[in-house]
């Protein structure tokens, strides 16, 4: 018989874990992720700030990054996270990991969203005069809003599973609770009900998330 009594405690420390992971990682990663993004758009050949050096630096940053699986990008930048946070262990010290690898993908998908954004749009607002700063913050993101939110929705649900896998190097969080608790004393009810809380977050934030894209798309 699992003793929920006690587990219970502790399964609501973890879920507090979870959301202050997830939710410094979302301010973080979000902002980064849009200024990496609208600067790889911007400075594409032929776009509103042109820079092929800056893009190929960027663009090479990204590809570096994204394709590398985030456990073992958790201990690649290990070193990193010791000197920046003082531990690799822990809730904050899972962080900046999250955080890395959110912001280089949230900026990818940031890119190709304003990538599809329609041209003529950009061109119409450059013949009335407009100023390239201005068509970027007053154009280019408003016009690929809807899709930015689906974007960054998806971006929130991968960063929840970011703070599933950073349980398995002591970063607490819920992922912790279901290896210590459920995986590794093969309690397979605390791995369910584990698994069960984190389906629930994703399905109330991709409902939200898809609720606020279709509000936009209607204005």
């Amino acid at each position: 018989m699992t003793d929920w009594e006690t587990l219970l405690p502790v399964l609501g420390e973890s879920f507090q874990q979870t959301v202050f992971m997830v939710s410094v990682t979302v301010l973080v990663s979000g902002l980064a992720g849009l200024i990496l993004g609208v600067t790889l758009y911007a400075t594409r050949p032929g776009n509103l700030f042109a820079n092929q050096t800056l893009f190929v630096v960027f663009n090479f940053i990204v590809n570096i990054i994204r394709p590398i699986p985030f456990i073992i990008f958790i201990t690649a930048i290990a070193p990193l996270t010791l000197i920046l946070m003082g531990t690799t262990i822990g809730t904050t010290a899972a962080i900046l990991p999250m955080a890395l690898m959110a912001g280089v993908v949230i900026g990818r998908v940031v890119e190709q969203n304003l990538v599809a954004s329609d041209p003529g749009v950009v061109e119409a607002a450059r013949a009335v005069g407009d100023s390239r700063l201005h068509i970027l913050a007053a154009v280019v993101v408003p016009e690929a809003l809807a899709p930015l939110i689906l974007g960054y929705t998806f971006m929130l649900i991968a960063i929840v599973d970011m703070s599933a896998m950073a349980g398995y190097i002591g970063g607490g969080g819920l992922g912790n609770f279901a290896i210590m608790y459920g995986y590794q004393q093969f309690n397979w009810e605390v791995t369910l009900v584990t698994v069960v809380i984190i389906i629930v977050m994703v399905q109330a934030l991709q409902l939200a998330g898809n609720a606020l894209a279709q509000r936009i798309l209607r204005r």
